[in-house]
């Protein structure tokens, strides 16, 4: 059996067209759990009235996506878990394809899907890759789709968005901060995740038949967060502490020195437009 678990915050309307794609599936071994962030937009009762087939968990705080995802996959059945966002959605054939994807290798714990966007035409992930300058890059992120990435193969991680995992493989790498760091909060544990797992020799497996639309809200909530904005750099320095090899560091040094002189340029650009914009205003 497959369980799949979704972490929700407030995205009722995309939650719904994501449990529709659910149910539309070829494959029908599974369950679904919903964790629910503490959603004031009547997400829970949307859920209780129209898919009473689905297992709720509500909490009474939003714990973010690491905490909600750990509770889902602590409450799940199945030999595989697939981690969820509210606003994917799945192709028909998703589970059948990402099941038989898993079970190619029994060293593969990870399998990535095509990942588009909803227009169905971008590309958001056909895998996840780690840049030399130790950010967590997305085959394939935002371009158009004309077949490129159609030949499945490994690959070193899968997106957070539609992570479809080997319960086995959860278990082997889970540590005392849970499956997913919950200290990440959101962004980066993925990224994490995928890392821990390789270090551990497990692999990840990029499946184009498997294919779901994700709108990729958790990115566009960055533009214009500072609190957030934040969180995501200092995630990418836990996430090489945790992680990385010296020898890594040093022979990634000029990349990763590169990229800290675009995040200081960038953090300078930001405190000047905030100390022009009020000075401005006054």
């Amino acid at each position: 059996m497959i369980s799949i678990t979704i972490a929700n915050y407030n995205r009722k309307d995309s939650l719904k067209q994501c449990l529709n794609s659910i149910r539309s599936q070829d494959f029908k071994d599974f369950e679904v759990i919903v964790v629910d962030n503490a959603s004031t937009d009547g997400s829970v009762e949307m859920v209780r009235t129209y898919y009473p087939e689905v297992k709720l968990i509500c909490n009474t705080e939003n714990f973010l996506f690491c905490k909600a995802q750990n509770q889902g996959i602590e409450s799940a059945g199945g030999d595989f878990v697939l981690c969820l966002n509210s606003d994917c959605v799945l192709g028909k054939d998703y589970l059948k394809e990402a099941f038989a994807a898993a079970c190619f290798d029994e060293k593969i714990g990870m399998v990535s899907a095509k990942i588009l966007r909803i227009d169905k035409r971008t590309i958001d992930s056909t895998g996840l890759s780690l840049g030399r300058n130790r950010k967590a890059v997305e085959r394939g992120y935002g371009r158009e789709d004309k077949g490129q990435y159609s030949t499945a193969g490994y690959v070193f991680g899968v997106s957070g968005a539609a992570a479809f995992f080997r319960k086995k493989m959860l278990l082997d790498i889970k540590d005392e901060h849970g499956y997913f760091d919950e200290r990440f909060g959101m962004y980066y544990e993925d990224l994490d995740l995928c890392w821990r797992a390789q270090k551990k020799g497990w692999k990840a497996y990029y499946e184009p038949r498997a294919i779901a639309y994700h709108a990729r809200s958790g990115i566009a909530a960055l533009r214009g967060n500072k609190d957030l904005t934040e969180k995501y750099i200092f995630n990418r320095y836990m996430c090489m502490r945790k992680n990385d090899s010296l020898w890594g560091v040093l022979l990634n040094a000029p990349f990763i020195m590169l990229y800290e002189i675009k995040i200081y340029f960038y953090a300078i650009g930001n405190f000047l437009l905030t100390h022009i914009g009020r000075h401005s205003i006054i």
